[in-house]
């Protein structure tokens, strides 16, 4: 759907270590030392969803899709990445490409690996790459004020989107995000956002990357960065990288034992993949027939029209209606047609939302 997480952070934290993990396949280059990722590695993952396996059970087909997301590696950004250092520029417009940041902080002391700034300070560390971004908003701001403030002079709705600029700019000089400032709602400031496509407007997740002991109980690094995620409403993730990567060569009844063994439910990276998958306003309905039983990708709120689309735009063109089962009702009965022969098959049209795990069929006439 061309949405994707970027994994930022400064070099040497865990991102690419992450990545691997992430998309079980080592297909980007770990080493320790800055500027190992260069070109933003890019990989598309599955979303885990434990409902496949359960609609698999009763239609027994042939194969099972899962929805996906886009993950890309960006190299480590590093201070002055604003003005070209360490080829921040480069890794800037990879970032502004990207719907969702997902920022790994090292929270976890090794003297075996080294730290770009010579020390733990998870706090330090997203100082120096928000105020990268926040820099980098700035100089695009300032350069749209500019032309603002000549159209201004001959179109007067030029001069409310100058006000609110302007308020912007002081606003991200104080150090803050975009996300956070109180106009994000007016017409002036969406307008302003597409236009230029504020780094720090993304939602901002932290993958806290600590050691075992730390997937347990916080440390001191993780106490501090889970309250600066609190303070500035983002998403917080725990997750040790080096245990994510052993998990990768494990089958999930192994997996399971693993994590079981260090009292953790859910592996970091599948909260990550569903999160982001939330953060990026996503959700799944099905289809469940004997060649496959699959999960298709939409955006929340979507028309039936709109989903079917999903599978065939003439899907969405020819639409007639919709055959939809809800997840449970189909669990409960069995399938299709003893749900259908309870009464619990329903059919609707071009208004009707989707909901999150709707079993669909489409009608349609092309």
């Amino acid at each position: 759907m061309g949405l994707s997480i970027g994994l930022v952070g400064l070099p040497n934290v865990g991102k690419s270590t992450t990545f691997n993990a992430l998309t079980k396949a080592q297909n980007a280059e770990a080493a320790n030392y800055p500027f190992c990722t260069i070109e933003p590695n890019k990989a598309i993952v599955p979303v885990p969803d434990a409902r496949l396996a359960e609609l698999a059970k009763i239609v027994n087909p042939e194969r099972i899709q899962y929805s996906t997301l886009d993950f890309v590696d960006i190299a480590g950004l590093v201070k002055g990445a604003s003005k070209g250092e360490g080829l921040g520029n480069k890794f800037l417009s990879n970032i502004r490409e990207t719907e969702v940041i997902l920022q790994i902080v090292r929270c976890f002391d090794d003297e075996n690996i080294v730290h770009n700034e010579g020390s733990i300070n998870p706090l330090r560390d997203v100082e120096i790459i928000e105020g990268e971004l926040i820099l980098a908003d700035i100089e695009v701001l300032s350069n749209r004020i500019d032309r603002l403030k000549r159209q201004a002079k001959a179109d007067k709705s030029a001069k409310s989107i100058l006000d609110i600029a302007e308020e912007l700019l002081e606003f991200l000089g104080e150090g803050n995000l975009a996300r956070n400032f109180d106009k994000t709602d007016t017409d002036e400031y969406k307008q302003l956002n597409q236009e230029v496509r504020f780094l720090t407007n993304k939602e901002i997740m932290y993958g806290a990357n600590t050691d075992e002991d730390g997937l347990l109980e916080d440390n001191e690094y993780l106490k501090a960065l889970k309250k600066h995620a609190e303070d500035n409403n983002c998403e917080l993730i725990k997750l040790c990288a080096k245990v994510e990567e052993e998990l990768v060569g494990l089958d999930d009844e192994e997996a399971k034992e693993f994590l079981d063994e260090l009292g953790v439910e859910e592996s970091g990276l599948e909260q990550i993949i569903h999160k982001g998958f939330d953060k990026l306003g996503l959700m799944s309905y099905f289809t469940a027939g004997v060649k496959e039983v699959r999960a298709w990708t939409i955006r929340k709120n979507s028309t039936a029209p709109r989903a079917a689309a999903a599978i065939h735009n003439d899907f969405e063109k020819g639409f007639i209606r919709a055959e939809v089962i809800s997840y449970d009702d189909f669990l409960e009965f069995g399938g299709e047609q003893k749900a259908k022969e309870a009464g619990k098959m329903r059919l609707e049209g071009k208004e009707y939302i989707v909901q999150d795990g709707d079993i669909m069929h489409f009608r349609f006439n092309v």
